[in-house]
């Protein structure tokens, strides 16, 4: 199996898996989205809230606020389901309060975090509009889980993979030149000199297969390569993308040991 990253940044990375499988590709895709550990808002005690906002509303809002969740920071607390404490400790979350008096615009950075490292990763994202005299004031708990116990714990906003586009041409029949014009992404580039068409970008291509229905003649043929992916992933910017697949490997690799000590006849 070989990997090539394509590109990468702060919160996204695409690659390009060769000489893999379906279902290996997808453990990996479902063991980042569903597996990797990730800081998020649990529990809410709202004190005081003179808004319009309902409550459960607001407290949906917290939940979903990315927070920072970097893998040197969380390395060592425990997921809330497993730590011994009775509600919440420092091994298995952090503290937040909020307290604004209007009129004013509450912002995720209006929360105040216990410990520093752990902060929304966004300063700008709204929560509540509060109006003359309105006064809002919250304690909240961030604990440590994984999305498979809910959405708010996915640390992706995107985590797809395609296996790898293919496009051949039919030297049998006379160039079809307008099956160029009918992709949508113009990846497709009409040669006439040359009487050929060129393929100018292979991996944007989507396999719509436009082309290969606005060519009467069957000149072009869109498919794929089987053991051939192109990965994506995207984070809400709580983790870095390379810690999700590490992590996500990881994970894998312990259910993996999991399944096998048993079959061997392991306790486990």
């Amino acid at each position: 199996m070989e990997i090539e990253v394509k590109s990468q940044s702060d919160d996204e990375i695409v690659f390009i898996v060769r000489d893999s499988e379906v279902p290996f590709v997808n453990a990996i895709r479902r063991f980042a989205m569903m597996n990797v550990p990730k800081l998020s808002i649990e529990d809410v005690n709202i004190i005081r809230n003179d808004s319009s906002m309902f409550n459960e509303v607001l407290s949906h809002r917290l939940g979903l606020t990315p927070l920072v969740s970097n893998l040197e920071f969380i390395e060592g607390m425990e997921l809330a389901d497993e730590c011994d404490c009775d509600d919440y400790c420092p091994k298995c979350g952090v503290s937040f309060s909020l307290n604004a008096v209007g009129p004013k615009t509450v912002y995720s950075k209006d929360l105040i975090s216990s410990n520093s490292d752990f902060k929304p990763i966004y300063d700008t994202i709204p929560l509540v509009k509060l109006k003359e005299g309105e006064e809002l004031k919250i304690e909240a708990v961030a604990k440590l889980g994984i999305g498979k116990d809910h959405a708010k714990w996915i640390p992706t906003t995107v985590c797809a993979y395609k296996q790898y586009p293919e496009i051949t041409f039919n030297d049998d029949v006379d160039t079809d030149y307008e099956c160029a014009d009918a992709c949508p992404r113009g990846i497709l580039k009409a040669d006439r000199r040359s009487k050929n068409i060129k393929v100018l970008d292979i991996e944007n291509c989507s396999m719509c297969k436009s082309c290969f229905r606005a060519s009467p003649n069957n000149y072009i043929n869109v498919g794929y390569q089987e053991n051939n992916f192109i990965f994506k992933l995207e984070t809400d910017g709580s983790m870095h993308p390379k810690e999700v697949l590490i992590k996500a490997c990881d994970e894998l690799i312990k259910k993996t040991d999991k399944f096998i000590s048993f079959s061997e006849g392991g306790n486990e």
